[in-house]
């Protein structure tokens, strides 16, 4: 009799278990076309993309090819194409991922998370802020414990939702929203857009600085490490009318010396600079007050119902990869990378009287247990010549499109240059900087 039930539970659950053994069914013509799209080789220099598929005929997926790359098969190398520095798409990690490809890919079902919420009734996977909480651990750029956890939309969602919370009661003065130039736009460009009663942009942070005026209250911006110029910044503003939102998205150990944990009362991070996953729109704020913490909640819960369960589910696998053994193999990867691309972008800026970048000292980091050169996202770099007063404009003469300082309300002699590109990207970009670098010795030999 028991021998007649299991044959009757084979028969019934064969799309699981039988005898012991699992053999998939519905999941096997997903996982062939994710494999069929993920071997096409776009000749290194492009992807094909499980979205870029018209289902049902795999010969009609096409390659998308990397910046200066043309062709069915992207294998075309147009040769007067400019360097495009601009973006700050991490494609540096990519090749982090297709070497993890089996542990970090996911397959889920038609019926997967289909609730507004989890079965808690929460919009925040509890598992996921478990995870995000042993990075943090490992890393130790962050404390968490006693603290409370939000995610958001990328940071982006989190930024205004930060100002939100942290803004006066209606019945006050409207909080003074400032960052200290050169700052990252965002913090300018959402405070206006959104044209709230609570709060009001009130530009660079050291027009207040010597503010004597007990009735205003401020809400400070701190970017550290500083996007666009690596700066481990703290804030200025002091006094209890000030509240700071400490923008970490690069405080991780591939773009900075990691000296100690930061343990500021609110703190913003983003998957896009940890893993490189930018797309997935996923960031969390690190929160010391439980009133401040209910504050972000009502704003995510009103604006979006919380984070998609899908990318939850996304960034849960991704972290999960991410602390394997000692949790230390994706940070080696990346700091390699980002170290020998300021290594190779120094040796060629070094050369020229011309352009000079930021300087950032070596610091102990207790990540590597070593003293180690920075190697920041981004290069700020500047125009040193009195003729080239927009550098924006003279790099792009040379075929090199970086971000003008005065988006960051910067001088214009400075340009921000993306250096976590693609290596397609990287390659180009040094190309063209030799290239305007070398005129110098032709030009004026005597001076170098």
């Amino acid at each position: 009799m028991k021998l007649k039930f299991i044959i009757v539970l084979c028969a019934s659950i064969s799309t699981f278990v039988c005898m012991g053994e699992w053999e998939p069914t519905w999941s096997t013509r997903a996982a062939e076309e994710a494999e069929a799209v993920a071997a096409i080789p776009c000749s290194g220099h492009g992807r094909a993309y499980l979205d870029g598929l018209i289902l049902k005929d795999m010969n009609k997926s096409r390659c998308e090819c990397n910046s200066c790359y043309a062709g069915s098969d992207c294998s075309q190398f147009l040769s007067d194409c400019p360097a495009n520095a601009d973006g700050g798409d991490p494609y540096f990690m990519e090749p982090f991922w297709m070497q993890h490809a089996a542990s970090s890919a996911i397959l889920v079902s038609g019926w997967h998370r289909m609730s507004y919420s989890y079965s808690d009734g929460s919009v925040i996977s509890q598992l996921l802020v478990e995870y995000i909480k042993k990075v943090h651990g490992i890393v130790g750029n962050a404390i968490t414990e006693g603290k409370y956890i939000v995610f958001g939309s990328g940071s982006t969602q989190l930024l205004n939702a930060a100002v939100y919370a942290l803004s006066p009661d209606p019945s006050m003065s409207p909080a003074k929203v400032v960052a200290t130039a050169p700052y990252y736009p965002l913090y300018r460009e959402q405070t206006q857009f959104f044209n709230s009663r609570d709060f009001s942009y009130e530009g660079d942070t050291s027009l207040w600085k010597n503010n004597t005026n007990s009735s205003f209250r401020f809400i400070e911006f701190v970017t550290s490490p500083n996007n666009p110029d690596g700066k481990l910044n703290k804030g200025i503003l002091k006094g209890s009318d000030v509240k700071t939102i400490y923008d970490r998205a690069y405080y991780w150990p591939h773009f900075t010396a990691i000296p100690s944990p930061a343990d500021d009362d609110l703190m913003l991070f983003s998957i896009s600079k940890l893993t490189g996953h930018a797309g997935s729109r996923f960031g969390w704020a690190i929160i010391k007050d439980e009133a401040v913490y209910q504050k972000m909640m009502i704003y995510l819960r009103l604006s979006a119902m919380g984070v998609s369960r899908d990318v939850q589910l996304r960034v849960l696998k991704l972290l999960d990869v991410a602390t394997e053994g000692d949790g230390k193999e994706i940070f080696q990867f990346t700091y390699s990378t980002m170290r020998d691309r300021w290594i190779r972008l120094k040796q060629i800026i070094y050369k020229s009287k011309r352009f000079s970048l930021q300087k950032l000292s070596p610091q102990y980091c207790t990540f590597f247990k070593r003293v180690r050169d920075p190697s920041p996202a981004y290069a700020w770099l500047k125009c040193e010549r009195q003729q080239d007063m927009n550098c924006y404009e003279t790099l792009k003469a040379a075929g090199i499109i970086g971000r003008k300082g005065s988006n960051f309300s910067a001088d214009e002699r400075y340009v921000r240059l993306s250096l976590i590109k693609s290596q397609d990207d990287f390659e180009i970009l040094t190309n063209k900087l030799r290239s305007l670098v070398a005129k110098e010795w032709e030009s004026n030999p005597a001076s170098i």
